[in-house]
C-alpha cells in the first residue's frame, strides 16, 4: 500500500509538470470579509438595499391579489391592470421628478426644507446630475432611487382599492400621477430627507424643524397615512358603489369573491413587510445596523400577529362568525401600526402597538360605514387610520435606549448608557420613560401630512367629478368593468 501511494504521487507531480496551469485561469474569488470590506461596504449595503426593495416590490403582487379577492369577479381586470399600471407608472414618475422632488437637495445643508430642488446640473431628476458620480461605482444611490420607487408604487396603491368597481381608467391615471409625482414625494422630503421641516432623524438643525421633528422610521404617516387620507378623499368624493347602502341607509354585504386571494395576498404583503420595515436601515454595514434589522423584524411579527388575532375575536362577538376578511385586515393593521416605531421600542411595545391599532382599524372601519363611504378594501381604516396612530405610537412608547434624534449623530447616545450626556435628549422618547416633546413632534407631523394630503387630494378628486372623467356610467358599473372595458370577464368557462 505504500509502495501504491508513491506510486500515486510520482504521477500527479508527473501530470502537474506536464499541464502547467492556465494563464487565463481566473484567480480565486476573495473570501467574504474581503467582500464585506469593499468600497467600506457601500457595496455591501447597496446590495442589501437591493435585496429589501425587491422584496417590497413584491408587495405588487400581493396588493393584486388582495384586492382582486375583495372586489367581485366582474372587475377583478380591472383591479389588476390598475396594480400593474401603478408599477409602471410609479417608475417613470420617480425617474423623471418623483425622487427629485423628495431628496433633490439631500446632503446640502442650506436646501429646501419644504421640496427637493435641482443641484449639479439637475440631480436626481432624469438622473442627469448622477453621471461621474463616485456613488455609481458602488450602486448606493441608484440602489436608494429604487427602494424609494418601491415605496412611491406602495402609496399610490393603496389608492386603488378605496375607488374600486367604480373609476373611470382616466381618473386613476390622472390621480396616481399627482399622488407619485407630488403629493406623497413633498412628504417624503419633510420626513426623510436631511432638510425636512418633520425630520426628526435627517434634518441636524433643529431650528429647521418643528419640535425637533418627528420619526417615522419605515413610514407609517410617510407611506401609509399618505395613501390612506388620499384613499378616503377618493372614496368621499366618487360616492358609493351602487347598491352598497339601502333605501334606509344599511348596509348591503358586497362580499369580494376569492377567499383565497385575499389570504394569499396577506400573506405576500406581510412577506413583503421585512423589506419594508428592516430595509428602512438603508444599509447592514455599520455598527449597530444588524442589531437595529433584528429589532425591526421581530416587534413588526409580534405586532401583526396580535393585529390578526385581536381583530377576528373582536369581530366574532358582533358579527358570530369568524371572517377570514377581518383577520387578514388585523394583520394588516398591525404592521401598518409598528412600521413607524419598528426600530425604537421594545418588543412588548410593539405588541401593544398592535393590539391598540387593532381597534384603531375596527372603528375607523364601521364609522366609515356609519357615515357612508364605501371603502372595498378599507383603504382608510388599515393605512390612514393605523397609520397615524403608528407615528403617534412612537411619542408613547419610543424607548430611551433606542430613540436618538438623528440615529447615528453626535448625539445618539441614550439615558441608561451614559447618563451624564442625556441633555436634551430626555424630551425625545416616549412619555411613558418620561419625554413629552417627541409625542408633540409626532401629533404635528400626523396633522400636517393629514392636512396637506387631504387638501390637495380633495381638490384634485373633486376637479376630476366635474371634470366628469372619476366615475364610470351606471351602465358599466352594473354590468362590470371587465367585460365593458376588458374584452370579456377574468375567468373563462371554457
Amino acid at each position: 500500500r505504500k509502495a501504491l501511494r508513491q506510486h500515486r504521487k510520482a504521477n500527479l507531480a508527473n501530470l502537474a509538470m506536464a499541464s502547467p496551469p492556465s494563464p487565463s485561469a481566473p484567480p480565486f474569488p476573495p473570501n467574504g470579509v474581503t467582500l464585506a470590506n469593499l468600497q467600506n461596504g457601500q457595496a455591501l449595503d447597496a446590495f442589501y438595499l437591493l435585496v429589501c426593495g425587491v422584496f417590497v416590490f413584491f408587495m405588487q403582487c400581493g396588493f393584486a391579489l388582495l384586492e382582486a379577492g375583495t372586489v367581485r369577479s366582474k372587475n377583478t381586470k380591472n383591479i389588476l391592470l390598475k396594480n400593474l399600471l401603478d408599477a409602471c407608472i410609479g417608475a417613470i414618475i420617480w425617474w423623471a421628478w418623483g425622487f427629485g422632488v423628495a431628496y433633490g437637495d439631500s446632503g446640502n445643508s442650506d436646501g429646501n426644507t419644504f421640496i427637493g430642488t435641482a443641484p449639479n446640473n439637475g440631480g436626481p431628476f432624469l438622473a442627469v446630475g448622477w453621471a461621474g458620480e463616485d456613488s455609481q461605482n458602488n450602486g448606493t444611490t441608484m440602489t436608494l432611487w429604487f427602494f424609494q420607487y418601491v415605496f412611491a408604487a406602495t402609496a399610490a396603491t393603496i389608492v386603488s382599492g378605496a375607488v374600486a368597481e367604480r373609476c373611470a381608467l382616466e381618473a386613476y391615471l390622472i390621480y396616481t400621477t399627482v399622488l407619485t409625482g407630488f403629493i406623497y414625494p413633498v412628504v417624503v422630503h419633510w420626513v426623510w430627507c436631511n432638510n425636512g421641516f418633520l425630520s426628526g432623524a435627517f434634518t441636524e438643525d433643529k431650528d429647521k424643524t418643528i419640535l425637533g421633528g418627528c420619526i417615522d422610521f419605515a413610514g407609517s404617516g410617510v407611506v401609509h397615512l399618505t395613501g390612506g387620507v388620499a384613499a378616503l378623499c377618493g372614496a368621499i368624493a366618487i360616492g358609493p358603489r351602487l347598491g352598497r347602502f339601502d333605501a334606509d341607509g344599511k348596509v348591503v354585504p358586497m362580499p369580494g369573491h376569492s377567499a383565497p386571494f385575499q389570504v394569499l395576498g396577506t400573506f405576500i404583503l406581510w412577506m413583503g413587510w421585512y423589506g419594508f420595515n428592516p430595509g428602512s436601515t438603508l444599509g447592514i454595514n455599520g455598527a449597530g445596523y444588524g442589531a437595529v434589522m433584528a429589532r425591526a423584524a421581530m416587534c413588526t411579527t409580534v405586532s401583526a400577529s396580535i393585529g390578526g388575532l385581536t381583530v377576528v375575536f373582536f369581530d366574532r362577538i358582533f358579527s358570530k362568525t369568524y371572517d377570514v376578511g377581518m383577520v387578514c385586515n388585523g394583520i394588516l393593521a398591525g404592521l401598518v401600526s409598528i412600521t413607524a416605531g419598528c426600530a425604537s421600542m421594545h418588543v412588548w411595545a410593539a405588541f401593544l402597538t398592535g393590539f391598540i391599532g387593532a381597534f384603531v382599524y375596527y372603528g375607523a372601519s364601521k364609522t366609515m360605514l356609519k357615515l357612508k363611504i364605501d371603502d372595498p378594501l378599507d383603504a382608510y381604516a388599515v393605512h390612514g387610520a393605523c397609520g397615524g396612530w403608528g407615528v403617534i405610537a412612537v411619542g408613547i412608547f419610543g424607548s430611551n435606549n433606542y430613540i436618538t434624534m438623528g440615529w447615528a449623530g453626535a448625539e445618539s447616545v441614550t439615558c441608561i448608557a451614559d447618563p451624564t450626556q442625556c441633555g436634551p435628549l430626555e424630551a425625545y422618547q416616549g412619555i411613558i420613560y418620561g419625554g413629552g416633546t417627541l409625542l408633540g413632534a409626532q401629533i404635528a407631523a400626523v396633522c400636517i401630512e393629514t392636512l396637506w394630503v387631504a387638501t390637495l387630494s380633495l381638490m384634485m378628486f373633486y376637479a376630476l367629478k366635474f371634470a366628469g372623467i372619476l366615475r364610470v356610467s351606471e351602465e358599466v358599473e352594473m354590468a362590470g368593468m371587465d367585460v365593458s372595458k376588458h374584452g370579456g370577464s377574468a375567468y373563462s368557462t371554457a
